[in-house]
This record gives structure tokens, sequence and C-alpha cells, in this order.
């Protein structure tokens, strides 16, 4: 359970003037954690844990405004933290702050890092503000738009996962090299640490040994997988023998938060019914990537990381969505085969899995961090720096991904989450 200070309650025991008198440990430094959506919060826990058993540090959360943020209260609900509202973490001051989004942070009265919140920097976004015109696009994270105000870069650090990102970095925003830090990327170590355990993320799926897992990944918008239509989970689950094939379904937590958790559910619950996995919003996702045989995706982060799984790719969702064109991303879509209307689902699967294309997605896969395993380590450092305190000499470590929870369907009315 989380605490949430109240809007009158404008200092609560850990940011008052008189703390000594109510805190049961006095802390040196006061980090804030910026959630705009739920991805993003999603992100930032692998930061934060790293924080873990740091009893000079005191965390606060917060609720920063974006149009995904739905779902986010839930979240830090979950997470149990020290919620401020955003109100008060603008007129506070901290040692430092943590984001994986980029809408107010010049408001706040901190250093801030931002984290990416996705892999490789893929989507293009425009530039340009309500009520004129658009001027140019570029990659989420790395534009100009969303590093300067003022003239002034916004971050103290930018965290990235690549050497090339310095690159794409410096054409979109030179004047924010300076603060830009290659540190790895999370999920990638995720990912790595999980593979291992591959018959564990089956089994809690309920995958039978001679049983193919068929995984659809679709990220949010009108490009997206389901952005074109639900024609592609129908067609999987209808055309797909039971006794040989299970289907799954990973939806980017912006689909839940748009809609709601309870639409999403009552969409796909007679394809829940008939057999589909319909992995939650708040589930860890790596577990469900590495058991899958076959993964059918767009251009959202979760389909380049399969890149690295060795399960061959089939595209779906628009050929011509908005990517940058020097991304990861781009270059799996350049030679990954497209999913077929026009032709029957099984035998492109298996035309998939016959597809040589190994070394190419080796390829891709190295482009998603020039840090593999690296993360925690240098992530710590950075903070540890930031926060110009000594680290621990505890060595870091990356755990695999959770075992998955899928929805299930709970009895007539309703599809609730386990």
């Amino acid at each position: 359970m989380s605490v949430t200070v109240p809007e009158p309650q404008w200092r609560h025991v850990p940011v008052r003037l008189d703390v000594e008198r109510w805190a049961t440990r006095r802390t040196r430094r006061r980090v804030l954690v910026v959630v705009h959506t739920v991805t993003a919060g999603q992100r930032l826990l692998d930061t934060i844990r790293l924080l873990e058993g740091e009893t000079r540090v005191q965390l606060f959360f917060t609720q920063a405004p974006d149009v995904f943020s739905n779902g986010v209260g839930e979240f830090l609900e979950r997470l149990g933290g020290l919620v401020l509202p955003w109100s008060q973490a603008v007129q506070t001051g901290f040692d430092l702050a943590l984001a994986a989004g980029h809408d107010g942070l010049h408001e706040l009265h901190a250093p801030v890092v931002v984290l990416p919140h996705g892999a490789g920097h893929n989507k293009f976004v425009q530039a340009g503000q309500r009520g004129r015109p658009v001027s140019q696009r570029g990659a989420y994270s790395l534009s100009r738009q969303r590093l300067v105000r003022d003239g002034v870069v916004v971050p103290e650090a930018i965290v990235l996962a690549h050497h090339e990102e310095l690159a794409r970095l410096g054409r979109a925003c030179p004047e924010a090299l300076a603060v830009a830090e290659v540190v790895g990327d999370p999920c990638f170590d995720r990912i790595s640490a999980s593979l291992a355990s591959r018959a564990l993320y089956r089994e809690a799926l309920g995958v039978g040994t001679r049983q193919q897992l068929v995984l659809v990944c679709s990220t949010w918008g009108p490009d997206s997988l389901l952005g074109e239509g639900w024609d592609t989970l129908e067609r999987l689950v209808t055309e797909l023998p039971k006794d040989e094939y299970r289907i799954a379904a990973l939806l980017h937590p912006h689909v839940w938060n748009a809609h709601g958790d309870w639409q999403v559910r009552a969409w796909l619950a007679q394809l829940v019914r008939r057999g589909l996995i319909l992995a939650g919003p708040y589930e860890d996702w790596a577990g469900t990537l590495v058991a899958a045989d076959h993964i059918v995706g767009d251009h959202g982060s979760v389909t380049l990381y399969g890149a690295m799984t060795g399960a061959p790719v089939l595209m779906a969702g628009r050929s011509d969505a908005p990517v940058d064109p020097g991304s990861p991303m781009a270059e799996l879509m350049s030679f990954a085969p497209r999913l077929r209307e026009d032709r029957p689902v099984r035998p492109q699967l298996k035309r998939g899995s016959a597809f040589r294309g190994a070394r190419r997605y080796e390829r891709v896969a190295a482009r998603i961090t020039s840090e593999p395993g690296r993360f925690a380590r240098r992530m710590r450092a950075l903070l540890y720096r930031k926060l110009h305190l000594r680290a621990p000499a505890a060595r870091t470590t990356t755990e695999p991904a959770r075992l998955p929870l899928p929805v299930r369907y709970d009895g007539p009315g309703s599809v609730l989450p386990r």
C-alpha cells in the first residue's frame, strides 16, 4: 500500500523542516522518482532497485502529467512508495530525480537523470505544439523538442543503451551530447538472464512440451498491430490447431491505459475463452517473450527484444509505420517476413522458422545495447556519482524475469487478473 500525501498536508515527515522529531531514520539524500506512465514506471524499477539496502537515501514518487497517465496511480499503489502530488513535487528540492519521460521535468528543483522507456529509440514523434504546424520529426527521447527548454538542456544526464545512439543524438540535439552516457539496457540483460529458464516460463503459461507458443506483440496507436484491427489475433486463434499451438498476447501498457483494463479484457474475453493467453499490463513480460517459439509483432520494443531470443519474427501492423530509418527496428523490418492476410497462417509460421536469417537477427540484437550484462553496474555507478555518495562494495546482479501470470476468465461476465 502506498502512502499518498494529501494536498493540504504540504510537508510530510521526510520533507518537513522538523524531520528529526518524527523520522525513524534520518537520511542524507532525497531522490524523486517521476512516473509519467506505467511503461516508464516499469523501466524505472530496474534503476531504483539498485538503491535497495541504501539507508542513506529516501525515495519519493510522483505522478507526472502525461496523456497516458491512466494506470499510474494503481502502479504506485502496488509499489507501496511514498507518493507526493505533482503540485508538491515541483515545489520541493531533491538531490536527484529519475524519469523515463519528459513532460514537466523543467519544473523540478533537482538534477534529472532521464532513462529510455523502450528499446532502440525507434519511433518517430512529430515536433511542434498544438495549433502550430509540424516542422520536423525526431525519435522520441533523442529529439531536441524533448530535451531542450528555453535554450537549455533539461536533463543532468541522458542514459543511452548503445554507442551508436550517441551519433543519432548528436544529429538530433548536439548540445545534449555533453550530458549523454552509454549505460546499457536493463531489459536486454534481464532477458539474457532468463533464457536458461525457458522451460519454467512455458510451464507457467500452460504450454505443453509438444506445443509451440506463438506470441503476438502489439505496441499502441493506430499504426500498431491491434490498431490495424483485431484480425491477426482472431486468425491465429481460429486457424492454428490447439493441440499443436498456444497463442499469447502482449499488449503495450498504453493500450490498457488508453481504453481501461476492464474494456480490454472484455474485448478479448471470447478469445481468452478459446485459449488465448493474455498477459496483464503490470506483469513482467520478459518471461513470456523468452517462452515463445514464434513472434508476430509490429514496430514496438518487445518485437525488437524478440530478435535476441532466437524465435523467428513475422511482422504485422503497418509496413510504413513511423520508424527512424537509422534505428535497429528499421533494420529488423527491412528483412523480417510479413504476415500475409491472403495466405493461411500455419505455412507462414513454418516458412518463418525456415528463414535463414539468424545472423541478421543477431546483428539487430547487438544494436540494442553495446553494454550487454553491464547495465546494473554502470547505472549504479552513475547514480552514486550524481548523489555524491560512495557506492557500496557489493556486486550488482541481474535477476531473471518473474514467472508470468496471465489474465484469466473467472466466471460469467468477468475477465479478471489472476
